[in-house]
């Protein structure tokens, strides 16, 4: 409707709201609506838009809040799958890891010397090995020439730093090995550095450590047959790992062949966990982080549970000795007594050692410590020298 311009203009004003009230009633109240809020400025429309704008601001915050926390929760779960080999193996703490030398650790080794010696793995990489020789024992009156056991002790080392650092606590341990061994014994120690760590060469993962295992005793085996081209005293093999080193020796004794290399008389596991998933829920136990959810995702399982029942069906059956930390901050303090019941439920001959206050790197620097992990091998050694067998799988703990 078109108004002249030379109505007056209380009279425009009056026909414009007669006009607007017929056109309310005889239009839907939704468009009506709309139409007054935009055309005709209606106090009800622009309180409700207003209202409405307001409860949008309110919103909002919350919104991104939650959706940055959705977002980073995805990111982490992302990199944590990505990038758990970087995050399970640390060569490089402390910082100077891979560029230590053994001599610098020489005079802390208190007279046990040590040399480096480079393997091929089974894949080609280059890897180093730390290795000590160590005879024990007096010669018997009358013989001049008695026979030697050949002990062969393979180290592998927990998840972080290299090996040099490592060498003093290991020497100590031999030192007491050598006061606690009866008869005529030569130890050969084998200390494994991991492919990524030290100066070998590619980088870590529970696959390519499970190679380099395997190389490390081929490698002894083949020294052995060296030395020993004549049928003398049986060769004696002991495993000994450390933390995360008990799931690579759990690993190695569970793939060998009877056969194929030395037979593996002990496993001397020292602060070990069950496997790479309990140990996820043991470090994040709440259920609302995801961290604890991803575990199908692991490419590391380390899982020396699964492992001890497969040790148990070979016929060359070593026994299994742990040594737990008492005051373990990482390891749940339950997992080296849940391994030593699996070794009674599979029948291994098992034996279970505390070390009273120890943290988990405090086994090897305590004196008890030392001396836990020292028995253990004089007793696998008196053992298999004695040519003891228990296919019952006799269980002993002591703690």
């Amino acid at each position: 409707m078109r108004l002249s311009p030379s109505l007056p203009a209380h009279l425009r004003r009056r026909v414009i709201h007669v006009t607007a009230r017929q056109y309310r009633t005889a239009t839907p109240w939704a468009y009506q609506w709309r139409n007054c809020v935009v055309q005709h400025g209606s106090r009800r429309g622009r309180g409700i838009a207003k209202r409405q704008f307001h409860v949008g601001k309110v919103l909002m915050p919350p919104a991104i809040f939650t959706g940055l926390f959705l977002a980073l929760w995805c990111y982490k779960c992302i990199m944590l799958v990505l990038f758990q080999n970087a995050i399970i193996y640390n060569p490089f703490l402390p910082p100077n890891a891979r560029s230590m030398q053994i001599s610098e650790f020489a005079r802390q080794c208190g007279g046990v010397e040590w040399r480096e010696e480079r393997i091929k793995s089974l894949d080609g990489t280059e890897i180093a090995l730390c290795i000590s020789e160590m005879s024990c024992g007096k010669e018997s009156a009358g013989s001049s020439k008695p026979p030697k056991t050949p002990v062969y002790i393979l180290y592998f080392q927990g998840n972080a730093s290299s090996l040099p650092p490592r060498l003093p606590d290991i020497s100590g341990v031999l030192r007491q090995l050598k006061a606690a061994t009866e008869g005529q014994v030569h130890y050969t120690t084998v200390c494994l550095s991991y492919r990524g760590y030290w100066t070998s060469h590619d980088r870590p993962s529970e696959k390519g450590i499970d190679l380099d295992s395997e190389a490390a005793l081929r490698w002894i085996t083949r020294l052995h047959r060296e030395r020993h081209k004549e049928a003398e005293a049986a060769p004696i093999t002991i495993l000994w790992g450390q933390s995360i080193g008990c799931g690579f020796a759990t690993n190695l004794a569970a793939k060998t062949q009877d056969g194929d290399n030395l037979p593996i008389s002990a496993l001397v596991l020292e602060t070990p966990f069950t496997n790479t998933r309990a140990m996820l829920e043991a470090l994040y136990p709440q259920k609302w982080l995801p961290y604890r959810h991803l575990w199908p995702f692991l490419r590391n399982h380390l899982d020396s549970w699964a492992n001890l029942g497969v040790i148990a069906t070979k016929a060359h059956k070593p026994e299994v000795y742990i040594v737990e930390a008492g005051k373990d901050e990482l390891v749940p303090s339950d997992h080296g007594r849940l391994l030593y019941q699996r070794c009674k439920e599979v029948q291994l001959f098992a034996e279970l050692h505390t070390v009273s206050g120890a943290l988990h790197n405090d086994v090897m620097v305590r004196r008890q410590g030392k001396q836990a992990i020292a028995q253990s091998i004089v007793s696998a050694v008196s053992r298999a020298r004695e040519q003891v067998q228990r296919p019952s799988g006799l269980a002993k703990g002591k703690t």
